[in-house]
């Protein structure tokens, strides 16, 4: 099952309509789209190598302009959209820490935090909420996001070939590594979060009436 699966999303991945596929996961993933481009992006690199790196330059510029929504809901529609948006996701009780920690850090959060499992979505919306400037809001956006999708592009560009190869023959033992590396990611981007109660720092324990007043 797992071979067909991969098998079907692959061909998928090769089709000549592939790259509008890609910029629309991409673009709607940073502002409110539950499922991330990674799968797409990945798999689109393994079909064309010759193309990945335009396909991780191309995701990180849609998953910007994304961003920009995101930002767009977080200022000017949070009371309205942004909070019910957290809440569909399941990020409202993250939205304060993201809030504190956006308030303290600006960009070094969006570097950090927008090359970990955290949903870059939490950050776009926040960023907007607290008003941010745009200026930091998309350089340290774009650094961030190419540091995951130009980076595997570049990697697929050098290497795809012998990738593919690899990750047919051992399909099964990539595919469970992956899930081990997402599950430790998760466990140290909540870490990185101040997830550790009461002992953490203010950050980690703020709550929404504190950071209510913009």
């Amino acid at each position: 099952m797992l071979r067909r699966l991969y098998e079907w999303t692959l061909a998928k991945a090769a089709h000549r309509h592939a790259e509008h596929w890609l910029i629309a996961f991409s673009f709607l993933e940073s502002s409110f789209f539950p499922i991330p481009p990674h799968p797409l992006l990945g798999l689109m690199c393994l079909a064309r190598p010759e193309k990945a790196l335009r396909y991780g330059i191309i995701c990180t510029l849609a998953s910007v302009a994304g961003g920009l929504l995101g930002y767009a809901i977080g200022h000017f529609l949070f009371e309205t959209w942004g909070a019910w948006l957290l809440g569909v996701l399941g990020l409202t009780e993250s939205f304060p820490k993201a809030a504190c920690y956006l308030r303290d850090y600006g960009a070094e959060i969006i570097l950090v935090k927008g090359a970990t499992p955290i949903p870059f979505k939490l950050i776009t919306i926040t960023a907007g909420f607290i008003g941010l400037s745009l200026f930091t809001f998309i350089w340290a956006s774009v650094v961030s996001r190419a540091m995951q999708f130009v980076l595997v592009g570049a990697l697929f560009w050098k290497f795809g070939a012998p990738i593919k190869v690899y990750l047919e023959r051992y399909l099964g033992w990539v595919t469970a590594a992956f899930a081990i590396l997402v599950v430790a990611g998760v466990l140290l981007a909540s870490a990185l979060t101040g997830g550790s109660g009461a002992d953490g720092d203010r950050c980690s324990r703020a709550t929404m009436a504190q950071i209510s007043a913009r």
